[in-house]
């Protein structure tokens, strides 16, 4: 018997996700996590990753940007800046974004500039890992 886990996924403007999924791997500032039902409840900040779901036998995935999640009473909610199912991305887009980026980083001259342009990249590089991760 598999126990299932109600995860939603709140972005200022939407909900990207609300449904029963089977486990989650989640990216924290402090690393990885993977929740299963009766997890243990915690507060943690959400980095800027992939977010894997399970469902059944298959895995989706979802670039997330930086927020917070709670997780207690098997629920989890995860609200972040901003989601995007993997699915829902397109791969020559993602891939161009993420090139500008990179280019974008390579020329960042002072401190503030190097730490947007770095966090752009960061962004566009999870948004090319969640096409690229299992699907």
């Amino acid at each position: 018997m598999t126990l299932n886990i109600c995860l939603c996924v709140l972005t200022p403007n939407r909900i990207v996700w609300d449904s029963e999924v089977n486990e989650i791997i989640l990216s924290t500032n402090s690393g990885q996590i993977g929740v299963l039902s009766n997890h243990a409840p915690i507060a943690t900040a959400v980095d800027i990753g992939v977010l894997r779901i399970r469902l059944n036998d298959q895995w989706v995935t979802m670039a997330l940007m930086g927020g917070f999640a709670r997780i207690g009473n098997n629920e989890i909610t995860i609200l972040v800046n901003d989601a995007e199912k993997g699915s829902d991305i397109d791969p020559q887009e993602a891939q161009q974004t993420l090139k500008i980026a990179e280019d974008n980083l390579n020329k960042a001259e002072g401190k503030r500039q190097t730490i947007e342009a770095n966090l752009a990249f960061r962004r566009a590089r999870t948004r090319v890992e969640a096409i690229n991760t299992i699907s």
